[in-house]
This record gives C-alpha cells, sequence and structure tokens, in this order.
C-alpha cells in the first residue's frame, strides 16, 4: 500500500524501502534499468552478482528505490 499526503513531512524516500521488480528477459530488465536510472542514483549497476544473473538496484528521479532482478525459471 502507498499514500500521498498534501500535508508536508519531515521524511522523504530512502533506500531501506525498494520495489522488487522480476523481470522475465534480458532485454526487460535492461529496458526498465535504462529509463528508471535516468536523473536518478545507481547504488548496484546491472550486472552478475553471486545471488543473480542480472541485478540492478537504484533510485529514480524521484528518490523511490528499484531493485531489478532477472527471474529466469
Amino acid at each position: 500500500m502507498a499514500i500521498d499526503s498534501p500535508l508536508e513531512h519531515k521524511f522523504s524516500f530512502t533506500p531501506a524501502i525498494s520495489i522488487y521488480v522480476k523481470c522475465e528477459s534480458e532485454n526487460e530488465i535492461k529496458i526498465l534499468f535504462d529509463k528508471l536510472s535516468i536523473d536518478g542514483q545507481i547504488f548496484m549497476p546491472l550486472n552478475k552478482y553471486p545471488f543473480s544473473e542480472q541485478f540492478g538496484w537504484l533510485t529514480d528521479k524521484y528518490g523511490v528505490s528499484w531493485q531489478l532482478n532477472l527471474t529466469i525459471e
């Protein structure tokens, strides 16, 4: 669940909570990573890691944290 409020708050987005997306193809994960990283910040570049064939972690231009993982089943 996500909520929005017109009131000013003393907090913002942090990487402590990420939207986690399971991608079904290398093309899908690359497109999402490239588009979401525009004007954002990359924490872990899209790459192969011991826990995943393709994984990337970033924040988008709004400060929302995303973790993208290639799931080949």
